[in-house]
């Protein structure tokens, strides 16, 4: 089925800090990509086993009367309400519609990270599970234009959910992602082309137009993370966040999975201790692309620190990634959805949306206006 909408490329905008080779590149063309900054430490594959075998770890376990869990309500996707959109699916998954363009019939709608499968992971036998439902199935969504995929780990890049997602577009679907990507995206066997898949580096834009609905430019910008869907692709794709910008200059900013600054002690909440300032990609793009008029921040999967805090941040860390990028509004997300091997052994499920709540009203901001949670199926609304 021919595509019913298009792709125009946009000049870059680079920060100061920007190279040429690209820093984060490795190899010309890159093969392999790396997190350019001080404030990411790389964690060995034995630190690994050993983190997740060690013996003293706190497990708790998911509260079975689902006491202090994340509400799970029907969507309605913000129907009847005109501003840009985000409806939460659950973990890092959203659906995103930008405002009415005048004379449209609706706004863009846009998918990030869409994972629905109950387990994520190769083969559907072995990875994080999920604890929490989505709010609806796949089929009730409505008509969707697009994907933005901010790296190729499982419980991002979800095989069986892109699948089920082009039966139901009719293959009318693009996807945008970051190098490397394109080549996952090919293998998966599910029947997307090449033609539908748009590969962009860090600082790279693209405009989406379609007839009757208008246009949004998409930025493909840097995270502190990594990638790789099995050991012998370890950081062979590129991983990102997203600017998503309505033409009328409102804007929404999707930090993926992303770190904000390696610490060496599991007791440490934050960055302020650390022998290294943190990340300095966030306060590039608020420069560049700020304010936001939404953020979606990840708080979940951050113990034990000392592993994962150059990859993962943590409830204190997104408060600050929130004033790094300028937003007037930012939303939690990538807690209370699933579960996997480390989070399950050092992390208490409910802890994230708690320790989000103290950190953002430590610095001031007012909780549930400047920043907050929603329910899984709430739709928040900027107009």
């Amino acid at each position: 089925m021919p595509l019913k909408s298009s792709v125009i490329p946009l000049p870059p905008r680079y920060p100061d800090s920007h190279t040429t080779p690209p820093a984060h590149h490795v190899g010309s063309p890159p093969s392999l990509f790396k997190n350019p900054w001080p404030s990411y430490a790389h964690t060995s594959l034995s630190n690994a086993f050993k983190t997740r075998w060690n013996t003293p770890r706190n497990f708790v376990p998911v509260p079975g009367d689902r006491a202090g869990l994340v509400e799970v309500r029907n969507p309605d996707f913000g129907n009847g309400q005109n501003g840009l959109k985000a409806t939460w699916i659950g973990h890092a998954s959203f659906l995103v519609e930008t405002a009415h363009a005048e004379g449209a019939k609706r706004g863009m709608r846009i998918l990030l990270d869409p994972v629905w499968s109950e387990r994520v992971g190769p083969y559907g036998m072995v990875g994080p599970v999920r604890f929490t439902p989505t709010p609806c199935t796949i089929e009730e969504l409505p008509e969707v234009d697009a994907v933005l995929i901010s790296h190729d780990h499982y419980d991002h890049l979800d095989s069986d959910t892109l699948k089920k997602l082009l039966a139901k577009q009719n293959g009318d679907l693009r996807f945008f992602c970051a190098l490397n990507v394109k080549a996952v995206l090919l293998g998966l066997g599910i029947g997307i082309d090449v033609e539908q898949i748009t590969e962009l580096d860090w600082w790279e834009s693209t405009r989406l137009e379609k007839d009757g609905i208008g246009g949004v430019d998409l930025t493909c910008t840097p995270a502190q993370h990594r990638s790789g869907r099995a050991p012998w692709n370890f950081q062979g794709t590129l991983w990102c966040s997203w600017v998503v910008k309505q033409l009328d200059g409102k804007r929404l900013f999707f930090a993926g999975d992303t770190g904000y600054c390696h610490v060496t002690s599991d007791s440490e909440p934050d960055h302020h201790n650390a022998p290294h300032p943190p990340c300095p990609a966030f306060a590039e793009v608020g420069e560049l692309y700020g304010p936001f008029d939404l953020a979606l921040l990840p708080i979940g999967c951050y113990q034990p620190r000392s592993m994962l805090s150059g990859q993962h941040s943590s409830p204190d860390d997104s408060v600050s990634i929130h004033k790094d990028v300028k937003s007037k509004k930012s939303i939690g997300m990538h807690y209370g959805t699933i579960r996997g091997a480390f989070s399950a052994n050092y992390e208490p499920v409910t802890e994230p949306p708690l320790r989000f709540k103290k950190a953002a009203e430590a610095e001031g901001l007012k909780w549930g206006q400047e920043i907050g949670l929603c329910d899984i199926g709430e739709t928040v609304v900027v107009s």
